[in-house]
C-alpha cells in the first residue's frame, strides 16, 4: 500500500491547561510523531547542540530569512526571536513524517495560513479550575501565575479558530480524545493520495 504524507499537529492551549503532558504522552506511543528543529537569535544553554534542538542564529540572520520569507512562523519572546524553517518542515511533511508544534496562538495562525494542518485547542474546565491549578505549581513565583492568568482569556477568545476542541478534566479521556483526533486525521485523503489508485490497479512494479 502506499505510505501517506506527514501530518502537521498543532496544539494549543493557556499555560497549566496540560498540554505538556499530553503532547509526550502522545510523542512516546506515536515515534513517527516529531519535531521540527526551530531557529532562535538566542544563545544556547548548557548541553544544546546546533542543528538538534536549536538552528542559532544572531539577530541579522534571523531577520534576513525573516524577510526572504524562510519561515512558515516565527514570534519574538523576551527578546528573542524564534521561527520554523519552512522548507525543513515541508520536507518532513513530503517523507511522512508527523510534525507535532506545542505552540502560542499567534504562532498557531501563522503556521494555518502558510501551511494548513490539523489545529486542536485544548482547554480548562474552568478559569477558576486553571487558576487553581497555576497556584499548585510550586516552581512558578506570584508575578508569572498573574500573567499567565491574565493572558488566558485572550488566548481563549482564539479558541473558535481551531479545528478540534478537548477539555482536560481528566487526564486519561483527554489523552484518548487527543489520540483519536491524531489517528483519525492520518487518515484523510488528501494525506493518502496513492492509497485508491493502489487499491484498484495494484502497487507501481
Amino acid at each position: 500500500m502506499s505510505s501517506r504524507l506527514g501530518l502537521m499537529l498543532v496544539i494549543c492551549a493557556p499555560s497549566g491547561t496540560g498540554k505538556s503532558t499530553l503532547t509526550a504522552r502522545l510523542r512516546a506511543e506515536f515515534p513517527r510523531l516529531g519535531y521540527s528543529v526551530s531557529c532562535t537569535t538566542r544563545a544556547p544553554r548548557p548541553g544544546e547542540v546546533d542543528g538538534r534542538d536549536y538552528h542559532f542564529l544572531d539577530q541579522a540572520e534571523f531577520l534576513r530569512r525573516r524577510e526572504a520569507g524562510f519561515f512558515a512562523e516565527w514570534a519574538e519572546v523576551h527578546g528573542n526571536c524564534y521561527g520554523t524553517p519552512r522548507q525543513a518542515l515541508a520536507d518532513m511533511l513530503a517523507a511522512g513524517r508527523d510534525v507535532l508544534f506545542d505552540i502560542d496562538v499567534q504562532g498557531a495562525a501563522q503556521l494555518r495560513a502558510s501551511m494548513g494542518g490539523c489545529h486542536v485547542f485544548l482547554l480548562p474546565p474552568s478559569l477558576a479550575a486553571l487558576r487553581a491549578r497555576l497556584l499548585g505549581r510550586a516552581s512558578d513565583d506570584q508575578a508569572v501565575i498573574q500573567k499567565r492568568l491574565a493572558n488566558a482569556p485572550g488566548e481563549l477568545a482564539c479558541a473558535p479558530g481551531f479545528d478540534y476542541w478537548i477539555v482536560n478534566d481528566d487526564l486519561d479521556a483527554a489523552y484518548d480524545r487527543l489520540r483519536a483526533v491524531y489517528v483519525a486525521e492520518g487518515l484523510r485523503p488528501a494525506l493518502n493520495p496513492g492509497l485508491l489508485d493502489a487499491v484498484v490497479h495494484g502497487p507501481a512494479a
